[in-house]
């Protein structure tokens, strides 16, 4: 304990440490009397009743950052303790440079200015109606848009695990590493690791790319979303999802975390007709309808079927339309380059502008779906 006072001071004389030699028992009332902006436990036991004492905590004063001292963490422990709401796992031998750097991070995010403790990055998740609906070119290239327009830090997942091509829409970089560099070394997942496995689009835009083989899809589970998304919230204000078409148990468990979800569809019979099961799915699935908002995709006035025939036919209203570009877009698409790059005043390109300024003024919904709830409660 000592030794961590010194080192927390040595780094900075304006931190105040206080320590305490308590049981789990005493732990609230520690908390209510300090009211500290960081809690470091040098305890954690892999007992469930334990962790869920850390939960209760944590729920109750959740501006508290909790940094977890463990003798040897395994991958279930790790999953565990940021399930319950653990920033940081710092394994036993105590690295020091580990410890400050994890206090560091906790400090930055308390900084006037920077994303308030108490917040967590906006997680915006695309899901396509059908096959070629353009969800990924929205989800990609809104992303770079806000990365390069807003000053805001933007992550991008792809989660479209068997043919996920995310990254040739914004990037001639071929992707080093990929969802399952980071799932197969879960128990070193930090935030520097997780950026190191990151296609860098721009200095505040990074990319995790899907496998390039479809195969190694078996080995992400839905508990290494939890981590993934902690950290990736934790550390992004903007956390864009590309679900894909396919629902799984490991895009409803990255859907559970959307506060936004944007089903894109476009104007014909076939696209409507999946869009109605997909919405019809995703509400069974317990998401509110105040979460799930349409985009129309190659939206053209004075076509076959209206903006107000789709708004009829899917009851409800469509949130965003995204104009037909074809030349375009099959610019950008085919050169690999963000649409942004290519003509910043087309059409696509200035709605795509609008769509991230509705997004940083669109409060965040708190809501979660059953699959999520199982999994807590089991």
């Amino acid at each position: 304990m000592e030794s961590i006072r010194k080192a927390l001071l040595d780094s900075s004389a304006a931190r105040q440490v206080h320590l305490f030699n308590a049981g789990l028992d005493a732990l609230s009332e520690i908390v209510e009397h300090e009211h500290p902006d960081l809690l470091i436990l040098d305890w954690i036991s892999t007992n469930a009743a334990d962790l869920s004492v850390i939960e209760r905590l944590i729920m109750a004063y959740p501006s508290i950052a909790v940094i977890a001292l463990c003798d040897k963490p395994d991958s279930d422990f790790l999953i565990n303790s940021m399930r319950v709401g653990v920033r940081d796992v710092l394994p036993l031998p105590l690295d020091t440079t580990a410890l400050l750097a994890s206090v560091m991070r906790v400090e930055q995010r308390l900084k006037p200015g920077s994303h308030n403790a108490q917040t967590r990055g906006k997680v915006i998740a695309f899901i396509a109606c059908k096959g070629g609906s353009g969800a990924t070119f929205l989800a990609t290239n809104l992303a770079y848009v806000l990365a390069a327009r807003e000053d805001v830090n933007v992550a991008l997942l792809d989660l479209n695990l068997q043919f996920g091509d995310a990254a040739l829409f914004v990037s001639d970089q071929v992707p080093a590493n990929s969802i399952t560099d980071v799932t197969e070394n879960i128990s070193r997942v930090d935030a520097s690791f997780f950026a190191a496995n990151l296609v860098q689009v721009l200095p505040n835009y990074g990319l995790l790319a899907a496998p390039e083989n479809p195969e190694n899809a078996v080995g992400v589970k839905p508990e290494h979303i939890d981590v993934i998304m902690k950290i990736a919230r934790a550390n992004f204000d903007y956390v864009i999802l590309d679900i894909g078409r396919m629902l799984s148990a490991v895009s409803v468990r990255a859907l559970d975390q959307a506060d936004m979800i944007f089903p894109v569809l476009q104007e014909t019979l076939p696209f409507i007709r999946d869009s109605k099961r997909l919405v019809h799915t995703l509400l069974s699935l317990g998401y509110a309808k105040e979460k799930i908002h349409l985009v129309l995709n190659r939206h053209e006035k004075g076509g076959d079927i209206r903006l107000q025939d789709v708004e009829t036919a899917l009851d409800m209203e469509v949130f965003k339309t995204i104009p037909n570009s074809y030349d375009t877009v099959s610019k950008s698409v085919n050169q690999g380059i963000p649409i942004y790059k290519v003509d910043k005043h087309d059409p696509v390109t200035k709605a795509l502008l609008e769509l991230s300024e509705q997004l940083l003024k669109k409060p965040q919904s708190k809501e979660s779906g059953w699959f999520s709830r199982i999994f807590q409660a089991a």
